[in-house]
């Protein structure tokens, strides 16, 4: 047996790796954390609708599988991509591995990913930079809502799953992976790599962040999981491709309508404050 025998281990993991990361990015307690990241949506309608908008679009890939397996569409482009990459992944996968290595990217495939979303959301809520979870949460919208399209009617396998030689590393730790992380991930759901486009946009998103160790932490994170979705033998070289175009669209992009909104907010903000200081000093007169 691995590490991670069900998703319960994976979401206990989950949840201390969580609290771990906001407490070293944010230096202070978690309940404190925590009760200020409860306010900031109690208080502000527009923050509590943003999150949900995501949560929605999440699940949204879940119904893609149901979506997927009623239109029964049995094309599959992996072998068109084996033949224009030929060895890249079996290569890779051969020349480095270890069993150490194995665990390490494993637990950020399946664990470190998913923190990468959380933490970013509760440090940015945290310091109360709003621009930036608005980013992200239209820059998770974007990318959805791009990818679908390429799951449902651009089919491509895993590699492990095409190519003989190269092994589907993470059952070694994760021997259910197959049962249970499906049910969020199809087989067929490779171009382009969410893995790589969403940690990719995590780490450009922090790029504009003050907090210099989630600068640093998720953008060395997105090198270890581009290299993890190789080395595990998911992913092929032009999923990667494909994921890190979108990563930096959707960066860009939901950078773009927060500053937009933003810049909009304050002028509204203003265009209010004015008159009602107009008013109260005619008043005083």
């Amino acid at each position: 047996m691995g590490p991670f025998d069900s998703m319960t281990h994976v979401s206990i993991y989950t949840a201390i790796i969580v609290i771990i990361l906001l407490v070293v990015a944010l230096r202070t307690n978690p309940i404190t954390i925590v009760i200020k990241f409860v306010q900031a949506f109690i208080s502000n309608g527009k923050n509590l609708l943003h999150l949900i908008a995501v949560l929605l679009i999440l699940y949204m890939n879940k119904l893609e599988l149901q979506v997927e397996q009623k239109l029964n569409f049995t094309a599959d482009f992996a072998q068109t991509f084996s033949q224009i990459e030929g060895k890249f992944v079996e290569n890779v996968q051969h020349f480095f591995y270890n069993d150490l290595l194995t665990y390490f990217t494993s637990f950020y495939y399946v664990i470190i990913f998913t923190t990468l979303m959380i933490v970013s959301i509760g440090i940015y809520i945290y310091q109360k930079n709003y621009q930036l979870f608005y980013a992200l949460c239209y820059a998770i919208l974007i990318t959805y809502i791009v990818a679908m399209p390429f799951y449902l009617f651009f089919p491509v396998t895993e590699v492990w799953y095409t190519q003989p030689k190269v092994d589907l590393l993470i059952h070694n730790v994760f021997p259910t992976f197959e049962q249970e992380y499906r049910l969020m991930s199809g087989i067929d759901n490779c171009f382009p790599s969410l893995h790589t486009s969403l940690s990719v946009t995590m780490a450009f998103i922090a790029a504009r962040s003050e907090n210099r160790f989630w600068r640093y932490f998720t953008a060395i994170s997105a090198v270890i999981v581009i290299f993890s979705i190789f080395y595990l033998g998911i992913h092929w070289f032009l999923d990667m491709c494909g994921g890190l175009a979108l990563g930096i669209f959707a960066a860009k992009a939901g950078q773009y309508i927060a500053d937009r909104q933003t810049t909009k907010d304050k002028k509204l903000g203003a265009r209010v404050t004015v008159p009602s200081q107009s008013k109260t000093q005619n008043l005083s007169e």
